[in-house]
């Protein structure tokens, strides 16, 4: 079993989009990537914590690759806009990667440059890529949110 970690806004909808992909285990959304120990969704919705909502993903490797996942994650989110996705603002809905080994920051920096020259997006992708933090994990009512209350995906 491996570990991923991604931010791409409301962790909502990206949980319940990696939920759906066959190799994926399990996954669970939180908070990780600030200063705060042992957030609440209360504090990190005032945006000084420094933490994004964030889902961890474990899965089986040999079912599904890393890569795989980063495919997703860039097709599910806009990462061009800086700590915002859809009507969410502010720095917990930034677009993030966190890396648990020096092969997971390889493969994710190799796909963000990738992304980045194939003019997919008018404008620079601002993921930011950073070793993976103490992963918080979210107060249990947010926990497969979508899916506990008959929902596909999120939309406004």
């Amino acid at each position: 079993m491996a570990r991923a970690t991604f931010a791409a806004g409301c962790f909502w909808g990206v949980e319940a989009t990696f939920r759906q992909v066959e190799g994926v285990l399990s996954t669970a959304v939180g908070y990780t990537g600030g200063t705060l120990e042992n957030p609440s969704y209360r504090a990190v919705c005032t945006d000084t914590t420094g933490h994004a909502e964030a889902v961890e993903v474990e899965y089986d490797s040999s079912r599904v690759t890393y890569e795989q996942l980063l495919d997703i994650f860039w097709q599910n989110h806009d990462p061009t806009t800086l700590n915002r996705q859809g009507p969410d603002f502010g720095s917990q809905y930034r677009s993030a990667i966190y890396y648990h080994d020096p092969l997971q920051e390889s493969a994710a920096r190799q796909s963000r440059e990738r992304l980045n020259a194939s003019g997919r997006y008018p404008r620079p992708i601002v993921t930011e890529i950073t070793q993976a933090s103490t992963f918080y994990r979210a107060e249990e009512y947010h926990q497969q949110y979508l899916e506990k209350r008959g929902l596909a995906h999120c939309r406004i």
